[in-house]
């Protein structure tokens, strides 16, 4: 169940890890800067996405802006521009 997941950053590395559950990692696939690692059954098990900063700046423009206000209102994150191109 997602309800578990649990979230770690690295500040000094830049580095976000999301771990979907406690399964035995087996193996990982990498496309881009972001990495899943995988169980022997080919379950997601964990989540690294480098650069991560970068990663969620863009993020954030894929979710309506309704969304995101939901999840981060302005008034605690006024750093966050919701203008679209």
């Amino acid at each position: 169940m997602l309800l578990n997941m649990k979230f770690k950053y690295n500040k000094k590395d830049d580095i976000l890890l999301i771990e979907l559950n406690n399964k035995k990692i087996d193996y990982a696939e990498q496309s881009g800067d972001l990495i899943v690692h995988f169980s022997l059954k080919r379950e997601a098990v964990l989540l690294e996405i480098l650069d991560a900063s970068a990663f969620l700046k863009q993020a954030v423009f894929q979710f309506p802006k309704d969304i995101i206000e939901s999840i981060l209102p302005r008034s605690s994150s006024p750093s966050i521009a919701y203008k679209r191109k």
